[in-house]
């Protein structure tokens, strides 16, 4: 055979039609010696169809549906409830769908959650809400959070013992919490000395993104100076809550996070009632100067509190919480069950993290 035979259909070699010999042109580049190359479309002898890959993780993503569970915490009266109601445009929270419900400040803190199957265009989404009644409602409030903290590693500790078995369930149950949304007093003043020890304790532990409730309450030069004072107690008190920078994957993800950082905590109102406004149905509370509008964004931030829970980070949030806080978690247990308190390294959110 001859050398044009030969070099026909390979890439790399082409015809020099003028001197009628070939002319090697140089092949996929691999990323370093050793690794495996990038190989990219125009590399390709034909179309292969890698793409549709994507269509198979959807219809099977649909088919099985996913978990998301969510914990507010906060003191009574701050609207936990109505917004997460508003969130989801469904009475989901543990008030609205609990017969007779009676409300009563409890003596000591306990956790209640309450799970319903969402459906939207197809997809299904066991939403779990778990609710913290008598959070900060004492005259003494010490080591209140200690229910809380006990709660989430008991929904770890699960989790690990179902891998932990020879015959493992093909899906395991997630109740692990993927996200707390921690409501704040609109006091207009600074971040409260229990509100520092809860977000510093369970910041370690869960993904916490702070919010001003009620925040229709201050006007909105008061709405500015007040988050910026919780930002410089956050900083001050080395508080980690959601998105954290070290997580960002790339530089797209930290722009993104950046703008999201910097309107933390989002000051939110919430309502299930509707009103018609300029002849269009919206979500809003009615006051004797006009409605405010619950997803305007020059009135509240509740829009961006959605965004960021339900439709850019709701996958990172358990991306996070299973490759950062369980496996921190699953770490220390096989640690201590194997009797070695070596200290637990976290690299990143994108992957299963190693022991060290």
């Amino acid at each position: 055979m001859t050398g044009a035979g030969l070099g026909k259909g390979l890439p790399w070699l082409e015809e020099d039609s003028e001197a009628g010999r070939e002319t090697e042109i140089p092949p996929p580049q691999l990323a370093e010696p050793g690794t495996q190359g990038i190989i990219r479309g125009r590399d390709l002898f034909g179309y292969v169809g890698i793409e549709a890959v994507l269509d198979q993780m959807r219809r099977k993503t649909m088919k099985a549906g996913f978990e998301f569970n969510i914990m507010v915490v906060g003191q009574s009266g701050l609207g936990k409830s109505t917004l997460v109601n508003t969130l989801f445009k469904s009475k989901v929270s543990r008030k609205s769908c609990t017969p007779s419900y009676e409300e009563k400040i409890s003596r000591t803190v306990h956790l209640k959650s309450v799970s319903h199957i969402i459906e939207e265009k197809g997809v299904k989404m066991r939403l779990t809400v778990i609710d913290t009644p008598g959070f900060g409602d004492q005259i003494n409030n010490e080591n209140c959070w200690d229910p809380i903290v006990k709660y989430i590693n008991e929904q770890y500790e699960k989790y690990l013992t179902e891998e932990l078995h020879i015959t493992r369930k093909r899906r395991i149950p997630d109740t692990r919490v993927h996200c707390c949304v921690y409501f704040l007093p609109a006091t207009g003043h600074r971040l409260r000395p229990i509100d520092v020890e809860f977000m510093k304790r369970l910041g370690k532990i869960v993904s916490i993104v702070p919010v001003i409730a009620k925040a229709d309450t201050l006007t909105m030069d008061e709405r500015l100076d007040f988050k910026q004072r919780i930002r410089q107690d956050l900083q001050a008190s080395g508080i980690r809550v959601y998105p954290q920078k070290e997580y960002d994957e790339d530089v797209e993800d930290r722009i993104r996070n950046d703008k999201i950082r910097e309107n933390i905590p989002f000051a939110v109102v919430g309502t299930d009632k509707e009103h018609q406004v300029n002849g269009n149905k919206v979500l809003g509370r009615k006051t004797k100067w006009g409605i405010i509008e619950v997803e305007n964004v020059a009135h509240c931030e509740f829009a961006n509190l959605r965004d960021l829970l339900v439709r850019s980070h709701l996958q990172d949030l358990k991306d996070v919480t299973h490759y950062i806080h369980y496996e921190t978690y699953r770490v220390r247990r096989l640690n201590e069950s194997n009797g070695k308190a070596r200290p637990v390294s976290v690299a990143s959110s994108t992957g299963p993290l190693t022991e060290p």
